[in-house]
This record gives structure tokens, sequence and C-alpha cells, in this order.
């Protein structure tokens, strides 16, 4: 979760939503990312997709069944049905989001008893670093919007 943390740092020093992922694989990180949705201007370049990507082309194949994913915010339900198709094994989570998670915050995809596959998963890991740089990085976006209204 530590590095997941530092790519959450990058994205903030972006200007973008502070949310970081890795994944591991034997115990080793086979790929990085941050949120790049501004920057790309993309509205599907979360930090999943993007590590997701990178992973699948690391180990050659879009199956990622050996594999864990270790992101500092819930998965949306967008990230997390890619994470079912991409059958990871398990998703570690630091902040949970009770309005929008798909882990089991407002509902629980990962585990959908229907979908091929289900992951296991850990939430709440580091979840005070993760939930205050999500709340300053909102309170600042919060103020910045107030200040150019204000002028």
């Amino acid at each position: 979760m530590g590095e997941a943390l530092r790519q959450a740092t990058r994205a903030y020093a972006a200007e973008e939503v502070p949310v970081g992922a890795v994944i591991v694989r034997a115990g080793r990180i086979i790929a990085r990312a941050f949120n790049q949705v501004e920057l790309l201007k993309d509205a599907t370049a979360h930090a999943e997709m993007l590590v997701l990507t990178q992973a699948q082309e690391a180990v050659g194949d879009w199956r990622l069944t050996d594999c864990t994913l270790y992101v500092t915010k819930e998965p949306c339900p967008m990230c997390a049905g890619a994470v079912v198709h991409t059958r990871l094994a398990r998703v570690v989570f630091g902040a949970g989001d009770a309005k929008g998670g798909a882990a089991g915050g407002a509902m629980n995809l990962l585990q959908f008893p229907t979908l091929n596959h289900q992951c296991a998963i850990t939430g709440l890991v580091r979840a005070d670093e993760c939930r205050q740089m999500l709340k300053a990085f909102f309170a600042e976006q919060r103020l910045a919007r107030k200040n150019e209204l204000d002028s």
C-alpha cells in the first residue's frame, strides 16, 4: 500500500484526484499508476484502469489470476468491472467509499454471485492515510473554487 500511496501523491501533485494503484505478482510490483483523468482528458483514466493495462502488458495476457491490486480508494463500479474481467485474485484498498464503492461500500461487484469471477477483498488498509489525502485534496479544490468566485 505504501507504493500506492506514493502514486496517489503523484496524482495530488498533478491536481488529479489522489488515487494510486499497484499490482503485485509473486511478491513483486509489476505495474503502478495514478489517476490521470484530467491529464489525459479521459474519464476512464482511473488509477485502477491504467494499472490493469500495464499489468496485462507485463504478464503478456489479459488474465491476472495470480495478481493482487493495491489501491488507495475503494474501486468504483467501472474499475470493479474491469477487475472482475481480468480475473484478479485479490483487491486491497485503503479508503472506503460508502456512496460509490463497488467492493462492499455502496455495492459489491467484486463478489457478485452471478458474475464469472469473484475476488478476495481486504479493505481499509492504511485507510486513515488514504482518506486524509482525499479530504485534503477536495478541501483545497473547494477553497480554490470559492476564491475564483470571490474574485
